[in-house]
């Protein structure tokens, strides 16, 4: 009887301890599966999953920094969840229109237009780039936590992520001639 209520009692203090640790991280794992996943519904799916793996493997977790930690769980449950359902069916194609209807010049505001022009070229942006702008601009990730996150060098994240910019200035500045934004 002692050892199940001891039990318990470290169970749930084990739960209290994960809950502060890690669901304060709750957005952030969102949206990195969001940006991964392209669908809403498959970010869910892969959050929860990560959240659930996060918490079998929360026993070896020794208090560093739960949101890398938790975002390279969520990182890793995102690329094996596109591996399977690339397995299973074609990706949908990307329905620009769907995620980003044309916009109504008369009821958006330039700065409207302009969210809405970089979250469409972040979107077609290669995995490898939009993934590192946005743990690094979007959720404030560091270099050396991008690294850890996506298990390569820090110098490859540096590099990457200045080509992903590269490559999206181009594409806003592209986009914006043809849109005249």
């Amino acid at each position: 009887m002692m050892e199940e209520l001891y039990g318990n009692r470290t169970d749930a203090a084990m739960r209290q301890r994960f809950e502060e640790a890690l669901l304060p991280h709750l957005d952030a794992a969102y949206n990195l599966a969001r940006w991964l996943m392209h669908n809403p519904q498959d970010a869910e799916d892969c959050v929860q999953e990560a959240y659930l793996r996060a918490y079998k493997a929360f026993p070896r977790f020794r208090q560093g920094d739960g949101r890398a930690w938790l975002t390279a769980i969520v990182r890793n449950v995102c690329y094996t969840a596109i591996k399977r359902l690339r397995g299973r069916k074609e990706m949908e194609p990307f329905d620009e229109e769907l995620h980003f209807p044309t916009p109504n010049p008369s009821t958006e505001t330039p700065r409207e237009a302009d969210a809405e022009a970089v979250q469409l070229m972040l979107m077609n942006l290669a995995p490898e780039f939009r993934e590192l702008i946005v743990l690094h601009d979007l959720e404030g990730f560091s270099y050396k936590e991008i690294a850890a996150i996506a298990g390569i060098p820090i110098g490859t994240v540096m590099s990457r992520l200045s080509r992903g910019r590269e490559k999206l200035r181009a594409d806003l500045a592209a986009f914006s001639k043809d849109s005249n934004i």
